[in-house]
């Protein structure tokens, strides 16, 4: 186990040991635990932040999907425009 030597200031020692008497731990074990987690690179915990942050955003979801012959004739026509700026860039 390796010794680490930190200066931090008295204010933030003092919430430190604040919050590991609420939890009735150590200040050491407190802060190993939340060194841990501040390098933590597992998937469950960068979906936690961003929950717990407010920063996840979900798409609007049409309230009827659309079927596959409405979407081929929406597109329908489309296909020429990109064919020609493609053939243009490449003659260029």
């Amino acid at each position: 186990m390796k010794q680490l030597i930190a200066r931090i200031d008295d204010d933030l020692h003092r919430r430190l040991k604040e919050r590991a008497a609420e939890q009735g731990r150590s200040l050491n074990d407190l802060i190993s635990s939340v060194l841990a987690a501040a390098v933590a690179d597992d998937s469950a915990s960068i979906r936690h932040r961003i929950e717990t942050s407010g920063l996840r955003v979900f798409p609007p979801q049409p309230s009827v999907p659309v079927d596959r012959s409405t979407v081929i004739e929406r597109l329908r026509g489309s296909g020429a425009p990109v064919s020609e700026a493609l053939s243009a860039e490449r003659d260029s």
